[in-house]
């Protein structure tokens, strides 16, 4: 995956919300058992979790490093790689996969040059694939950023999609 942005860029970023950083988990120092809400403050924060701040957690809640990996990689919401703006996730569950769900994906690869866990390399698109989102009556489903998209088409795709540029 390319991201569009080297370490340099990337590292100039995070010195440049150091103090947000800091910030973030002084608010958790009496709170170690919210690791979980302090990480998702992160990823809302960066959306990703950068590997510089899992250490810097680490530190100052006085919490192992390999229980901040740990969380930080067990649930799906978190990402360790840097994400674009909007994500986008493909339903490929049974009904959405009958009904096309793999067509969106393909064709996301070929217009974007996009594989599930990859993001563009403008960092405007994530895409990611479900097992199921629990619409199957209205498969296939896109989510772009928690808004849901029913019986979408690889030509509903583009004109969704449209209004992300």
């Amino acid at each position: 995956m390319d991201t569009g942005l080297d370490f340099t860029t990337i590292q100039t970023i995070l010195e440049s919300n150091a103090e947000k950083v800091e910030k973030l988990i002084e608010s958790y120092i009496s709170k170690k058992e919210q690791l979980i809400s302090l990480l998702q403050d992160v990823q809302a924060e960066f959306n990703y979790i950068p590997q510089d701040v899992i250490i810097r957690i680490s530190q100052r809640l006085e919490i192992p490093l390999s229980q901040v990996f740990s969380v930080a990689t067990f649930f799906q919401a978190f990402s360790l790689k840097p994400r674009g703006r909007h994500t986008i996730t493909v339903c490929l569950g049974t009904a959405c996969h009958i009904k096309g769900g793999q067509r969106l994906v393909d064709k996301l690869g070929r217009d974007y040059d996009l594989k599930p866990g990859e993001t563009t390399e403008d960092m405007r698109f994530s895409l990611e694939t479900a097992n199921c989102l629990g619409c199957c009556a209205l498969g296939p489903v896109v989510v772009i950023d928690g808004k849901y998209e029913s019986k979408v088409t690889p030509d509903k795709l583009d004109k969704i999609l449209k209004k992300y540029e």
